[in-house]
């Protein structure tokens, strides 16, 4: 291992909670325990916000609509959410953290870093703070827990999926270039399906093929993430644990592999980002005024339009509908869209009264 891996070497365990909205639905409702359970809206226009591991065999995952899911899995049980109860859960979750250290990064409800190099409990193995932290998790809140333990956050979340549900996995510095090398560039955390899809045109297929391009060559097809791509698939990633990171917007967009010329059509890709934004925003209490849209055309020409409300907006409807009043005026196009993305900014603090929150206007 080269040297300048080794002098960023830390002790970073990344917990990511079981099906954790439909795991707490179940252990509440122990009529739901073994069955499919989406949370969410099961009217025309609902989105499934989290889907038990039983639903997720039907292909049922979060953000898929609700028709789709309910096609996919006729007996699937839709499950209101109850964003009140999830936060306080992971507030349970979070105290058990502290517990060990106080470098925690919480990414959201269900999941977080936590570098324990110098922890608490004076423990040299971050392999068993975490057997620790997930046997407490389930013993105070009756949930599971899976873990990844690595040297650096990139790694650590990889390893995370390795063993789930209800598993860990250690990815360790002598290792770890490796096992990027020999995986799939579109399994790297990160990298979308338009992406992979743009690595496999360039002949990338695997972390291997990643390390053999050049910094230049990565930097002039990938722009500011040709950096990034050379150092992972070395199996390094500098980036340290960051303990209650301000979030200043929450956005979300998506690469079509199909450029977009019909209203309809770009109207429809809306609603799944709507409906990732809100999810996030609902899930951590924050609650925003300010909608931007950013378009990419075909010719790669970037636009962006925003509307920022008088009050916080106070529910994924209205966020959908803000979006698509952005949307309407840049139709027709004569040419086409290979990008979306909703964002959402302007927060306000914590939680927003009923009376405060913007209601759509029919």
């Amino acid at each position: 291992m080269s040297d300048e891996i080794q002098t960023i070497v830390r002790k970073i365990i990344h917990v990511d909670m079981d099906a954790f909205y439909a795991s707490v639905e179940q252990r509440d409702n122990p009529k739901l325990r073994g069955k499919p359970v989406a949370v969410g809206g099961s009217a025309a226009r609902g989105v499934v916000a989290a889907a038990s591991y039983e639903a997720r065999a039907f292909g049922v995952r979060s953000a898929l609509p609700s028709v789709t899911a309910k096609r996919r899995c006729p007996d699937l049980i839709f499950v209101p959410p109850r964003f009140d109860v999830y936060r306080a859960v992971s507030k349970q979750i979070r105290e058990i953290f502290a517990e060990h250290t106080d470098l925690i990064e919480p990414l959201s409800l269900d999941e977080a870093y936590l570098d324990v190099t110098d922890n608490k409990r004076e423990i040299s193995a971050a392999t068993e703070i975490a057997t620790m932290i997930r046997a407490r998790i389930k013993e105070v809140t009756g949930l599971n827990a899976s873990a990844g333990i690595s040297y650096c956050k990139f790694l650590a979340k990889m390893a995370s999926d390795l063993n789930k549900p209800n598993g860990q996995a250690v990815i360790t510095p002598k290792n770890g270039p490796a096992f990027v090398e020999g995986l799939a560039v579109k399994k790297f955390h990160g990298v979308g399906p338009a992406t992979a899809a743009k690595m496999e045109r360039l002949g990338i297929l695997t972390g291997a093929d990643l390390k053999a391009k050049s910094l230049a060559f990565l930097q002039e097809y990938f722009g500011k993430s040709g950096a990034w791509y050379y150092d992972i698939s070395r199996g390094m990633d500098r980036r340290a644990v960051q303990p209650d990171r301000p979030r200043k917007s929450v956005g979300a967009e998506d690469t079509f592999m199909v450029d977009i010329f019909d209203l309809d059509a770009a109207r429809n890709e809306i609603a799944p980002l709507a409906a990732k934004v809100w999810r996030h925003c609902e899930s951590n209490g924050v609650h925003g005024r300010t909608v931007t849209l950013k378009v990419k055309y075909a010719d790669f020409q970037i636009i962006t339009r925003s509307k920022t409300t008088a009050a916080p907006i106070g529910a994924m409807d209205v966020l959908e509908a803000v979006s698509q009043s952005l949307l309407d005026p840049l139709f027709p196009t004569e040419k086409g869209i290979r990008l979306l993305g909703v964002t959402l900014s302007s927060f306000v603090d914590d939680e927003v009264s009923d009376a405060d929150q913007l209601e759509l206007q029919i």
